[in-house]
């Protein structure tokens, strides 16, 4: 029994609510603040009556309202693609970053920039998606070889090895394009700075699916989550619900690699604070998620900016800094799981 006498679906939809509260204060934090600071004020009256002639008004349309919405959409679909990649297979150490589906749509953006000098949004975009879905396909091949298929350790493991591969190509590409280097690299250690609101906007609806998608899903991947034998006697089509939410994962992972490029970390890190709040119910896990994710990637967004002033940090280095002991932390507490 709850201390606050309130029923346990209205307990955690105050949760919700409450994550909107905070999610609007960072999200205004991430429009004020920064190397140019600016008035609440002149941040209401960019979104009210946006004057041009106003450089701190023209700082916030042009700069800082695009990349806040960047933060939130990247934070949300990183953390909801793994909520349910730690559903699928079980593995509270599965994450896009974790298991390689960031660094192959990573791969698959620079192959695209450098060797095929695709420039457009909508081109990079699906050559994400693209380098996401092979990612999984391997991830998923390698795992299930030999007797002790899909254990944990063994998704881990074809992950991490995954990962090498993919980054060890990255680093080849740009070896031989010496020239993309500098325009790649910054992108590649994770960062939503300068990135421009045209690719958000292509990639946006699938993102905007797959959560729907994995809300939809909730339900099914509770199922899951008692074990497949339990799934399978109560009539879940469990292929069909890997496949639906792999592509979830797929589009989610893909899509926040196109735009900001290979944030790692939330994916792992979030899922497990927002089951403290939800419960195991992937059904309000999945809002949880999407809330707290974007929280996350937009406070350590305005952190990156004051860390090495008059300089900025890559984001990706901040969200690394906090997820490297916390991987840690789970892997040493879940040891007997994997």
């Amino acid at each position: 029994m709850n201390p606050t006498g309130l029923p346990g679906a209205a307990l955690k939809a105050a949760g919700l609510a409450a994550g909107a509260a905070l999610l609007l204060l960072a999200f205004a934090a991430n429009i004020m603040l920064g190397y140019t600071r600016v008035s609440f004020d002149d941040a209401w009256a960019a979104m009210t009556r946006y004057d041009e002639t106003s450089m701190s008004q023209a700082v916030i349309r042009l700069t800082r309202l695009p990349r806040a919405l960047i933060a939130a959409a990247v934070g949300a679909s990183l953390a909801v693609a793994g909520v349910v990649m730690q559903a699928i297979t079980r593995n509270p150490l599965a994450s896009p970053s974790i298991l390689g589906i960031n660094s192959g749509a990573a791969l698959a953006v620079v192959f695209a920039l450098t060797v095929l000098r695709i420039e457009s949004q909508t081109g990079l975009a699906w050559a994400a998606f693209g380098g996401a879905a092979v990612a999984a396909a391997l991830v998923y091949a390698l795992s299930a070889l030999g007797s002790d298929s899909l254990s944990p350790l063994r998704i881990v493991l074809a992950g991490a090895a995954m990962s090498a591969l993919f980054a060890s190509g990255t680093q080849g590409l740009l070896v031989r394009n010496q020239a993309s280097l500098q325009d790649v690299l910054f992108w590649l250690s994770g960062s939503i700075a300068g990135r421009p609101l045209g690719i958000l906007a292509a990639v946006a609806p699938y993102m905007l699916a797959s959560m729907l998608a994995a809300w939809l899903l909730g339900r099914h991947l509770n199922l899951l989550a008692a074990g497949e034998e339990t799934a399978k006697g109560l009539g879940l089509r469990i292929s069909l619900v890997k496949l639906a939410g792999g592509a979830a994962i797929v589009l989610l992972a893909g899509g926040s690699v196109a735009v900001a490029g290979p944030i790692g970390f939330i994916g792992l890190v979030i899922p497990v604070v927002a089951r403290f709040f939800s419960g195991l119910d992937h059904r309000w896990m999945v809002p949880y998620s999407m809330l707290l994710g974007a929280v996350l990637l937009l406070v350590a967004d305005v952190a990156a900016r004051y860390v090495i002033l008059p300089r900025e940090l890559p984001v990706g280095v901040l969200t690394a800094v906090v997820g490297a002991p916390f991987f840690l932390y789970i892997a040493r507490k879940r040891r007997r799981i994997v």
